[in-house]
């Protein structure tokens, strides 16, 4: 069973995610690991027109890949880099319009077994005490023999 502590670095969580998505850095690099604890990460995602919908503000979407990014980067922190760990669902409540700036997402795990990891991540306009999104998920971690 994986430990509560991570057993990998926010520097060597950056390096995976270079090496094995840098797909998510087309258009330049918006996404960052900020910190990891104890089954926590904190990650942020600087503002930029890419994540603008109608209307001004930041999108769904872009909320969403940022919650979904922050369990990943999270189980990750504490399993080790298994590139094919999976989601297995994810649910989300907006909760109200995000400001012109950088989100931050909290993530914690509550759940890390073998095969499954439950999470939740907390979403906030950077400067605001007022949480703009919530999210919970699950992934799957494929089996490491």
């Amino acid at each position: 069973m994986a430990s509560h502590h991570p057993i990998m670095t926010r520097e060597e969580l950056s390096e995976f995610l270079d090496r094995e998505f840098p797909q998510i850095h087309m258009g330049g690099r918006t996404y960052f690991v900020e910190e990891v604890g104890p089954r926590t990460a904190r990650m942020r995602m600087d503002y930029h027109e890419r994540h603008i919908r109608p209307g001004g503000t930041i999108s769904g979407p872009a909320m969403m890949a940022l919650a979904d990014l922050a369990l990943y980067v999270t189980l990750l922190a504490h399993i080790g880099p298994v590139a094919l760990a999976v989601t297995t669902s994810l649910n989300f409540n907006f909760l109200r319009k995000p400001e012109h700036r950088a989100l931050i997402s909290d993530c914690r795990l509550l759940k890390l077994g073998k095969r499954l990891a439950v999470g939740e991540v907390s979403i906030f306009s950077e400067g605001s005490p007022d949480m703009v999104c919530h999210a919970t998920g699950t992934y799957s971690i494929p089996d490491r023999r």
